[in-house]
């Protein structure tokens, strides 16, 4: 499979231009140059960094000249610390992945198309030219099914327009279902050789997302290990009412492993070998919820997959946001972890 090369492996740095708050002050503080230096430490090649328009755009559109600095900031310091970048627009004008966030309509209107649209070439003039090291990812975790021939249309127009200012700079594109590796047959063919398909990997759901306190039905006292009990793990799942997300009926009654893994990507490695593109996961972490044995057994197993079968990625995330590797949390294994990364 042809690979993403320079976003081998990766960490998120969820929590600073996304999912936290614009104040000057947490955007000033929340990353800064030591941060930089620390992942490069971790011998990763590459950072995700998330952005809500919001950082860019007043609510009407108009620049936010300061949110782009940011931007430049997060270019400038992976050059001197020798990493690649990927530029993730996590929130745009009428959509989230997220519904708490309180954005609708972009999908039903053409003006807020066009104002993604207007988005992404004003990002492509200005860091198209840092097409060697610098990819961008048109937009975070669509959600419904129903969205895919729309995105596949917006998409694909967005792309168009990208090209006019960056010929040759890869982009990131993932499907519905928040990015759902099952979602990757139904995007559209690659529009060029620089398009990356992308995938997000919290499996096994119960365990990564174990007591999250913005999931509506999962209970907030909830422990489970990892690999665990696959019978306890259909059991719990069944008895909440998640099994709308996974029931585990798929997975061997001898429970997860790195083989389950390397099965469950192996469809959308064939995929891509087909089409002729890199695969890449965009997102792959664990709750902090769990214990640090545990989560450091999960990469263990996720990670053996994603190298035996040449698929970049990225962990969510760095610092904070329920997941950081760098917290307190992780202390006891984070050396393990990075390691594995």
């Amino acid at each position: 499979m042809k690979r993403f090369s320079g976003f081998e492996k990766g960490i998120n740095l969820g929590g600073w231009l996304s999912q936290g708050t614009y104040d000057k002050e947490h955007l000033d503080t929340f990353i800064n140059e030591n941060d930089f230096k620390t992942i490069a430490d971790w011998g990763v090649d590459h950072v995700r960094v998330p952005i809500d328009y919001n950082i860019i755009e007043t609510d009407e559109g108009e620049v936010i000249e300061s949110g782009y600095d940011y931007i430049q900031t997060a270019i400038d310091m992976c050059k001197k610390y020798k990493l690649n970048m990927i530029l993730d627009l996590h929130k745009t004008a009428g959509f989230s992945f997220h519904a708490g966030y309180n954005e609708s309509g972009f999908f039903e209107s053409e003006a807020l198309q066009e104002r993604f649209y207007s988005l992404w070439e004003r990002l492509a003039q200005r860091y198209g030219k840092y097409s060697d090291r610098v990819a961008f990812e048109l937009l975070n975790e669509v959600t419904d099914r129903e969205l895919s021939d729309t995105w596949n249309r917006i998409s694909t127009t967005v792309i168009k327009k990208i090209r006019a200012y960056a010929p040759d700079t890869k982009i990131v594109l993932g499907g519905y279902w928040n990015n759902s590796i099952d979602a990757l047959p139904d995007l559209a063919l690659p529009y060029d050789e620089n398009v990356v398909y992308t995938f997000h990997c919290y499996d096994p759901f119960l365990f990564t997302h174990q007591a999250a306190y913005w999931l509506e039905k999962m209970p907030d006292d909830l422990h489970i290990s990892y690999p665990g009990d696959i019978f306890e793990y259909r059991r719990i799942m069944k008895e909440i009412g998640m099994d709308y997300i996974q029931t585990y009926l798929d997975v061997p009654d001898s429970g997860f492993d790195s083989a389950y893994f390397e099965r469950h990507f192996e469809k959308a490695v064939k995929l891509c070998e087909e089409r002729g593109v890199a695969l890449y996961c965009g997102e792959y972490g664990v709750i902090n919820m769990a214990t640090p044995e545990d989560t450091l057994k999960w990469y263990e197993d996720i990670n053996s997959a994603f190298k035996k079968l040449g698929i970049g990625r990225a962990a969510w995330s760095y610092k904070g946001v329920d997941y950081g590797l760098s917290d307190e949390h992780m202390k006891s294994v984070r050396d393990k972890v990075t390691n594995l990364l």
